[in-house]
């Protein structure tokens, strides 16, 4: 990326940088956020997220700072293997568990109950990418440039049904009755969760992140 498409600003918050991503895609607003590398320090450190047949860690993707992550893995499965992320996740350590606890406990046991067949397929809409939020030019980085984010936009049953966000979502009642459950089970492991009543952004899918709101970092956005 040249000088000249990057700004420098100074603000009460501390450093801002308005930059593009290398790919030459828009500007967006960033700056130094300590937690960020604190956290996902303590997350390696603590051996809670560990390589295996489904979980690949990667090289860095520059570092803790903007657009990166110290050590990221590729996240191809979720509950042991069963239930697959296509295409797979590129991810930080705390999203780890965090997305394992939710399709554990949350997708595939409310799949059971509406449908009577557990989910063995999600389509992942996003997971890394260098880019503001909404790909909305000027905007602050996205969670998804940090690694710090997931966007699932269907779910594949065992017995071949797909339900997708976009079409559930105002769709038959099992579907509806599904998704609704589906988000709100989110609402207990990630801090902020998006669907499609959020935002016309999210009309075809969840998203969720473990971004800080608050001044104390512990309030939780779910829409």
């Amino acid at each position: 990326m040249s000088l000249r498409g990057v700004l420098f600003t100074v603000s009460v918050s501390g450093l801002l940088i308005l930059m593009g991503c290398s790919t030459g895609g828009p500007d967006f607003v960033a700056k130094h956020e300590p937690w960020r590398e604190s956290e996902e320090s303590a997350c390696l450190a603590a051996g809670v997220v560990r390589p295996s047949p489904f979980l690949e860690a990667r090289s860095a993707l520059g570092g803790p700072s903007y657009c990166g992550a110290s050590r990221p893995f590729q996240m191809s499965a979720a509950d042991q293997g069963r239930v697959s992320l296509k295409p797979p996740a590129l991810l930080r350590c705390p999203m780890i568990p965090q997305v394992e606890r939710w399709v554990s406990r949350v997708v595939k046991p409310t799949a059971e109950y509406y449908f009577g067949s557990p989910v063995v397929e999600m389509k992942v809409a996003a997971s890394y990418g260098c880019r503001p939020r909404n790909n909305q030019s000027g905007g602050k980085l996205s969670e998804h440039g940090y690694a710090n984010a997931l966007d699932i936009s269907s779910f594949t049953l065992a017995d071949g049904r797909v339900v997708t966000v976009k079409g559930g979502w105002w769709g038959e009642e099992r579907e509806r009755l599904f998704l609704r459950a589906v988000h709100e089970g989110a609402c207990g492991d990630f801090t902020t969760v998006l669907g499609p009543n959020s935002d016309k952004f999210h009309h075809d899918h969840f998203h969720v992140d473990l971004a800080r709101h608050g001044r104390d970092g512990r309030q939780r956005y779910c829409k």
